[in-house]
């Protein structure tokens, strides 16, 4: 759609024509409206009528677009739906080898605590439309697996492709949230944002934890803790199927001193189910913006008229001279 940002320019319009009407009649003044204007009323002009007139034509043509010009018309574009701002939000994901255990099921089917995760996490993002997240993913060491990032698609795809192992064998939660800081630096406080799920307690790295939440605390990060894994499940022995605990390594205290300290939740994840639910408290702890921006892409067209003005007018100057040195010649 095309829309003139100062439409009262186009009253300028009619100005040649007022000129031409308050115009005296005595052609001892015609040099000081056009100096070569005589040239194209010759009557002893060879050339036709309509040969003459061109200049004219392509001077009124030029003040056609130098008007609309100074009107700066803009062409607007279809309206596109632009999410607004909302927080930045990292996900710190346990990748040692305990998580590999399939005490969790996927459609009926027994599932590993990776496979699970990845699942439920593959909705969570895809709703928060809005948000930069990005992914932590630990064992013995921690890595950025993917920095801060609008691409939801992208950061998905990266979660898919992670694997037990990754980042070594161990757990070093201590390791991850001081990377989880340092992520979050110079961002308001109410975006400082941390998810860290795990299976574990902290037996490697180099930060501990509670040393870590503390400085947390203090730079305004909100840590929610995620612990993952059955507290019962049956496996096969010598003497026939028995029933273990599968998470008798996760630390509850620390996870929870975790969320506490930095003024987040700790929640318990013994099943896909659960955890679904509680990425759902998330959703909520942590809503993503309601209200999403409307916005048109705008093309401004004014220089391209303007450029057009200034060559039509260069044109009628070009062709008056010519006019005028050929019946000067001819006279």
């Amino acid at each position: 759609m095309l829309e003139l940002q100062w439409p009262w320019a186009l009253l300028a319009l009619p100005l040649p024509l007022l000129i031409l009407w308050r115009r005296p009649a005595s052609d001892h003044h015609a040099p000081l409206y056009w100096r070569y204007g005589q040239t194209l009323r010759d009557p002893h002009a060879s050339r036709s009528a309509f040969q003459q007139r061109i200049p004219l034509l392509l001077l009124l043509s030029a003040w056609l677009c130098l008007i609309v010009a100074i009107a700066r018309p803009t062409w607007l574009g279809e309206p596109t739906r632009i999410p607004p701002t909302g927080r930045d939000l990292l996900i710190a994901l346990d990748l040692s080898g305990s998580m590999q255990i399939s005490d969790m099921t996927l459609e009926q089917q027994p599932a590993d605590r990776l496979m699970a995760a990845k699942r439920v996490l593959e909705a969570f993002i895809k709703d928060r439309q809005g948000d930069r997240v990005g992914i932590i993913v630990f064992g013995s060491k921690a890595f950025l697996q993917a920095p801060l990032s609008y691409d939801l698609d992208t950061i998905n795809q990266l979660i898919q492709e992670t694997q037990i192992g990754f980042a070594g064998e161990q757990t070093a939660i201590g390791d991850a949230i001081g990377l989880g800081i340092k992520r979050l630096e110079d961002k308001p406080a109410e975006q400082k944002v941390l998810i860290l799920m795990t299976d574990g307690a902290n037996t490697a790295g180099r930060v501990s934890p509670l040393q870590a939440a503390n400085f947390a605390a203090k730079e305004n990060v909100t840590i929610h803790t995620i612990g993952i894994g059955a507290d019962t499940m049956t496996v096969q022995g010598f003497f026939g199927p028995k029933v273990i605990n599968p998470s008798s390594d996760l630390d509850e205290p620390l996870l929870t001193n975790i969320a506490e300290l930095t003024g987040g939740r700790f929640f318990r994840a013994r099943s896909t189910e659960e955890l679904h639910a509680i990425y759902r408290i998330l959703d909520e702890l942590e809503p993503t913006p309601s209200d999403a921006i409307l916005q048109r892409p705008q093309t401004t067209l004014f220089h391209w008229l303007g450029l057009l003005a200034l060559g039509l007018f260069s044109l009628a100057m070009v062709m008056t001279k010519r006019i005028h040195w050929t019946l000067r010649g001819r006279s």
